[in-house]
């Protein structure tokens, strides 16, 4: 079992902590000529490091609250970022009015030294989106520094970002003393007993997009689990070169079922997701991450009414089918978490992680290097 420092051991009160958060959430565009009009698709992740938040104020300490949004490395240049047109649509604007209106505060532009951001109250700033610094997924020692400059005490809150070794996960405990904030804690808590004696048929489910870093996720989950079933995108581009990756591995192995898309490749096929559902109902303990097929952002779903053939059909027949077994629950991922809170299936989960990638790493026995830096 892993022991992590905890945010209730420090001396939090009267000092200003930096709070690392979960703020990359799926957003939609209310309006295509103004990106800063863009809308919360689901705030999961935000509630659930919220209570760290409040027990901080509770605790007469001034939060600087830092986090990232999105990829903007891959749509522009790697540089000090500068707002403007297109640029904007990766503002933290949004998150920060979601913050504001939780708080009862009206939030302003403001910088921190050298770092722009938004004023929320007297004791709560939040920094703009760290991804427009180069220097921050670089872990750049100086960069690392500069944020440590502007507080006394850390706190790390974000989960979904605990497999990164960036500036603000691992560079900054350095030079301050850190912390792990109540939701990292109770995710270590829980996915290190899955992890120790889980109940076994063991089964992962891996869908949607993001290959790059499945792909490897996928082959180490041999050792963990009975059952790998791979859907979504990332089954039209590997299939050939997981199963030959597979085939290779020595020892124990789990058995491997990638899915056959539909003819579009925007879902997999009816049968592929029954076969999904069959080894669900005979497993014990399950975990899934990633949808099995294409979900717009803006999707509503009407459960009585979806059919073969309509988006997010076969996602919903996977989730009811895990829902109706008698396995132990695991459920991460942005994507998929914000799908199932569409389908009102959540709350019928044992346990939803906030992280997709990072839970994935830590079932599959990685150690997580913003896990790693809070241990005792």
């Amino acid at each position: 079992m892993y022991k992590l420092k905890s945010v209730k051991d420090a001396d939090v009160k009267g000092k200003i902590v930096f709070l690392r958060a979960d703020l990359d959430v799926p957003l939609f565009q209310k309006s295509k000529m103004d990106s800063r009009q863009s809308i919360i698709a689901d705030d999961s992740r935000l509630s659930a490091w919220f209570p760290t938040l409040e027990y901080l104020v509770r605790q007469n300490a001034q939060v600087v609250i830092a986090g990232h949004l999105g990829r903007p490395e891959k749509e522009f240049p790697f540089f000090n970022f500068q707002f403007s047109g297109e640029n904007e649509k990766y503002s933290l604007e949004p998150v920060v009015k979601w913050i504001a209106k939780k708080i009862n505060s009206k939030p302003f532009p403001m910088k921190l030294n050298d770092f722009e951001g938004f004023r929320l109250a007297e004791n709560v700033f939040v920094l703009e989106n760290l991804r427009f610094y180069k220097e921050e997924e670089g872990n750049g020692e100086g960069f690392a520094k500069k944020l440590s400059s502007l507080a006394q005490v850390y706190v790390n809150d974000a989960f979904a970002s605990a497999h990164r070794a960036h500036a603000s996960i691992t560079g900054i405990t350095k030079y301050l003393p850190s912390y792990a904030g109540l939701r990292i804690i109770d995710e270590v808590d829980i996915l290190s007993k899955v992890l120790e004696s889980p109940k076994r048929p063991l089964t992962v489910i891996i869908g949607g997009a993001k290959i790059e870093t499945k792909l490897p996720l996928v082959e180490k989950m041999h050792k963990f689990a009975d059952y790998v079933l791979v859907g979504g995108e990332i089954a039209e581009n590997i299939k050939v070169l997981l199963k030959v990756a597979h085939e290779k591995i020595e020892g124990q192995k789990s058995a491997l079922i990638v899915a056959d898309l539909t003819e579009n490749s925007k879902d997999i096929t009816q049968k592929s997701a029954e076969n999904f559902v069959q080894i669900s109902q005979s497993s014990k303990t399950i975990v899934w991450n990633g949808p099995m097929g294409y979900i717009n952002e803006n999707l509503k779903i009407k459960n009585e009414k979806l059919k073969i053939g309509d988006e997010g059909y076969t996602s919903y027949v996977l989730a009811q089918g895990i829902i109706n077994s008698n396995a132990h629950t695991i459920v991460g991922g942005g994507d998929t978490i914000a799908y199932l809170k569409k389908a009102k299936f959540l709350e019928k989960f044992d346990f939803a992680s906030t992280g997709g990638g990072a839970m994935l790493e830590f079932l599959a026995g990685e150690k997580l290097p913003g896990i790693e830096v809070l241990k005792i």
